[in-house]
């Protein structure tokens, strides 16, 4: 069949079966047995649903009412298939079970080059299937785990980096929930926008960035706002880096370059998340900006990359 995309079209039998084979990570053969099937049959029951144009039925998929009600979120909001009918993965420990990564899947309305991307699935010591997210890429994934310091650093890494893919796969669900949860109740939130100038004969002047602080409430009321008026959000991360804070281990500063697309609207830029891990069963976010990644800078008609001393970090924020 022809399985059509935004702005072009692949040729892929949408409706084939997919078999997820995991070739190490899990030493109980009938554990590791309902994780490859519950992985087999999600990705088959979302070609078929696709193929059929039907909501998925998640009720085949033998998941929790929760991760079911988070799939229904993705599902409506930024629908998928796997193009693959043949999946090998290794499997990784967590200190809550297991997690298999880089599960190939195509966001059916997606812009070509957003289309790919990568799927997490994360599972308790059973088997069973907690969380079905949008993944950060092997790579970038890779490059913090392997900058850890010490063996409490790289588990908190593992936390942090967890969190990073809920926190992207809200945008892509629109889980206002989600979000309300993850914020302090006095985080400070940061966003810039460019401002272009010109004087009064027209004479283009260097643009500036104009930043504006809001509370936790007004910014994600402005988000419910966004959310409703277009019909999907894409978040994608493509840099990233971690830092820890020199006094308090249980804070944690990451940057990430941000690709932000809704339906008429695109922006690339950075973004800080200033992380407080004291209670690690429910982190908080204390610092949340944003900057444009390019700007005018000395007038001259053309935008260049943002240096990296004015990028926010861990020293611009008190603690």
């Amino acid at each position: 069949m022809l399985l059509s995309l935004v702005g072009f079209a692949i040729s892929a039998n949408a409706g084939d079966v997919v078999t997820v084979t995991i070739s190490d990570g899990v030493e109980d053969p009938s554990v590791k047995a309902k994780m490859e099937r519950q992985i087999s049959t999600l990705f088959t029951e979302a070609n078929a649903a696709h193929e059929a144009q039907r909501a998925m039925n998640y009720a085949s998929l033998g998941v929790s009412d929760e991760v079911q009600t988070s799939l229904a979120m993705l599902w409506d909001n930024s629908p998928f298939v796997c193009l693959d009918t043949e999946i090998v993965e290794r499997c990784l420990s967590t200190s809550s079970g297991y997690q298999v990564r880089n599960l190939p899947l195509q966001l059916v309305e997606a812009e070509e080059g957003d289309d790919y991307q990568e799927a997490v699935v994360n599972f308790d010591a059973q088997g069973n299937m907690t969380s079905f997210r949008l993944a950060i890429s092997t790579n970038l994934y890779m490059n913090v785990i392997k900058s850890n310091i010490e063996l409490v650093d790289l588990r908190r890494r593992q936390l942090i980096l967890d969190y990073v893919e809920q926190f992207r796969t809200a945008y892509n669900q629109k889980d206002s929930e989600f979000l309300e949860a993850i914020f302090s109740d006095d985080a400070l939130i940061i966003t810039g926008k460019v401002i272009t100038r010109k004087t009064r004969d027209g004479v283009k002047l260097p643009d500036k960035i104009e930043y504006t602080k809001h509370t936790k409430r007004d910014y994600l009321d402005r988000l419910k706002t966004i959310f409703s008026k277009n019909k999907q959000i894409r978040v994608t991360f493509d840099e990233i880096e971690v830092m820890l804070h020199p006094i308090d281990a249980d804070v944690y500063g990451v940057t990430l370059h941000q690709g932000y697309t809704a339906d008429n609207y695109h922006d690339d830029g950075y973004l800080f998340l200033l992380w407080d891990f004291k209670d690690e069963t429910h982190p908080q976010i204390h610092v949340r900006t944003w900057q444009p990644d390019a700007y005018d800078k000395n007038g001259t008609g053309s935008k260049q990359r943002i240096p990296k001393s004015e990028i926010f970090s861990l020293s611009d924020f008190d603690i």
